[in-house]
């Protein structure tokens, strides 16, 4: 079996179980996971679509240096991004959220503070991190965003439920795709991460902020180059969203 029916399987087998345990017997609780928000279209893990496109995302930035090193990476293969930013970042980088936002790339939501909300989460103090990137947001964009990414990939109802009621739909990453760029595990296992596992409508995850000296530029250089000679074109993720073969909602501008 080759990788990408590999992956393929898996994908399926996954789903499977997720489809499984979200369909309880009568008279036992419902079990709200993956699957029951994908199926509700609440929440975007990875978009089934029958293009050869791939998401690229950046979390934690932005960063003067490390988000400028990998915007130039980005502009020599035409590759079009969303970067999930923290708000205070934005506060204090105003200039590179621009050149983001100049060059084609999307900018989301990934609260101001990057707060790892623990369960049960505050619906207030979740939206009001929320508003708070908004307002930086705009300022830099002259618009809202439609996407909001919660820092560490922490989620539960409340979460779900505010954002979406925000028009911010909930975005994590590919399961085959978390690079742990943010951990430096070395350039060519990052890279490696995403080139033995890229499919189509896959969204990869990366940090344009990493604490330390940061592998993630150089990984890119291995991975935009070869996943364009493969055929891939970089989307944003709202780009994505419009190529899916499933109906996801995207509401306009916050009020």
């Amino acid at each position: 079996m080759n990788p990408g029916c590999k992956i393929a399987a898996a994908t399926l087998a996954a789903l499977l179980l997720l489809h499984s345990s979200a369909l309880a017997a009568p008279g036992t609780p419902l079990v709200k996971n993956r699957y029951y928000y994908e199926k509700r279209g609440e929440m975007i893990w990875e978009v089934p679509t029958n293009e050869h496109v791939i998401a690229l995302t950046f979390d934690d930035g932005p960063d003067p240096a490390e988000t400028q090193q990998i915007l130039n990476v980005l502009q020599r293969y035409d590759a079009k991004c969303t970067f999930f930013a923290i708000g205070k970042k934005l506060a204090a980088y105003p200039e590179v959220a621009k050149q983001i936002v100049s060059e084609g790339h999307e900018l989301a939501n990934h609260t101001y503070n990057h707060v790892y909300f623990k369960r049960p989460i505050s619906g207030s103090a979740l939206q009001h991190e929320l508003e708070l990137t908004e307002n930086e947001i705009v300022k830099i964009s002259g618009k809202h965003s439609r996407l909001f990414r919660p820092p560490g990939g922490m989620y539960d109802e409340t979460l779900v439920t505010v954002a979406n009621n925000m028009g911010l739909k909930p975005v994590l990453w590919s399961w085959h795709q978390d690079t742990k760029d943010w951990n430096r595990p070395g350039v060519y296992n990052i890279a490696n991460k995403v080139l033995r596992n890229a499919h189509s409508g896959d969204i990869v995850l990366f940090h344009d902020y990493v604490h330390g000296s940061s592998q993630t530029k150089q990984a890119l250089e291995i991975i935009l180059p070869e996943l364009k000679k493969r055929g891939f074109r970089f989307v944003t993720v709202s780009e994505l969203i419009g190529l899916s073969s499933m109906a996801f909602e995207l509401r306009g501008a916050v009020k």
